[in-house]
């Protein structure tokens, strides 16, 4: 005889074994403080790498106009800004990464932890 409940309880489990569990195991196969710094890391690698390409776009645009007052600015200041500049958007695209990068852990710790208590409930189930 089929026990529906067996039955509805296993098709959840291989539902998010299939899908979001795949996921879920590859991010706790690390410690949280590894994998959320080496997802920082990649993010401000990305966000280094996207900021030089939107600088050089930048400088590219106002080639003529940077030539022409090249001599007249302070460069040092002009450095300083850009150094400012480029720390504070690294900084807050690493803080928004840390966020991010933490909830996403810590929600597939949550979904582990309840995919493991079905197993037991399950498990339960064939004993009697």
């Amino acid at each position: 005889m089929i026990n529906e409940d067996k039955v509805a309880l296993m098709t959840r489990m291989a539902s998010y074994e299939s899908g979001r569990g795949k996921k879920d195991i590859a991010v706790l196969n690390y410690f949280r403080g590894d994998y959320i710094g080496f997802r920082v890391l990649k993010s401000v690698i990305a966000a280094t790498i996207a900021f030089c390409l939107i600088f050089a776009v930048y400088v590219f645009y106002n080639f003529e106009k940077l030539m022409q007052e090249i001599y007249e600015m302070d460069l040092m200041a002009f450095g300083k800004n850009i150094i400012v500049l480029y720390l504070c958007t690294v900084g807050a695209y690493g803080v928004i990464s840390y966020i991010v990068y933490a909830v996403k852990y810590s929600r597939a710790k949550k979904n582990l932890k309840v995919y493991y208590g079905n197993l037991k409930k399950l498990s339960s189930m064939y004993d009697r």
